[in-house]
């Protein structure tokens, strides 16, 4: 089974957890963008949706769905996104898209956090993946040496600017034993905007489409 087949079966599976929701959440990437194809078919359900990025924006539009400001909708039922690595604990690596910043502001609004992948996300230990970081354009060359010091490997991620204006730092060569106590570092150096990482808020469920079905993880 291929890839995007495993995606769409992560997506159809969380489309039963959105029914009923009137306000969801919505990611980036393209199992989401299964997700949001989906969700079109109920869409007289709901009120709308909070998006993470542009692209998904356009995407709920062009399905018929309301795109609601978060500062209007207050604390949402549910958020669904996707994932470049989760680990048995649920902790994430995100922003392969380049839309890390604006997830963890959806997923940290949300009560419940779906993470939608195929099987090949889940990991024993988050890292293999490059970690996206969302740096001030200013701050760029002081986070990367920043980042060097730590053991990272950071490249700049050419020719792309995001949502908000800045620039994206792809850091090779970490092993994250501890991606709590990472998060906290990384975000406290000057100039970073948000850290990949997705460990102080995990997901909640993980849905993970595989040759089999459909896998569920709950948070331990």
């Amino acid at each position: 089974m291929s890839a995007e087949d495993k995606k769409r079966r992560a997506a159809e599976a969380a489309i039963s957890h959105a029914r009923g929701a009137r306000v969801i959440g919505v990611g980036t990437g393209s199992t989401v963008n299964h997700f949001i194809d989906l969700l079109a078919a109920q869409r007289a359900d709901l009120e709308g949706a909070v998006s993470s990025s542009e692209a998904s924006t356009v995407r709920l539009k062009l399905a018929g769905i309301p795109v609601l400001e978060l500062n209007s909708t207050g604390t949402l039922d549910l958020y669904v996104d996707g994932a470049d690595e989760s680990d048995h604990h649920l902790r994430l690596i995100k922003g392969g898209g380049g839309a890390l910043t604006r997830e963890k502001i959806v997923a940290g609004a949300s009560r419940r956090f779906i993470c939608i992948a195929d099987d090949s996300k889940l990991v024993d230990v988050l890292g293999r993946f490059p970690l996206p970081i969302e740096v001030i354009p200013m701050a760029r060359s002081f986070v990367a040496r920043e980042l060097v010091k730590r053991g990272g490997q950071p490249v700049l991620r050419e020719g792309f600017v995001t949502d908000n204006g800045n620039a994206i730092l792809d850091v090779r060569n970490l092993t994250i034993l501890d991606p709590p106590a990472l998060e906290r570092d990384l975000n406290g150096i000057p100039g970073v905007v948000t850290v990949g990482l997705f460990a102080l808020r995990p997901a909640d469920l993980l849905i993970l489409g595989t040759d089999g079905g459909v896998r569920e993880l709950a948070a331990r």
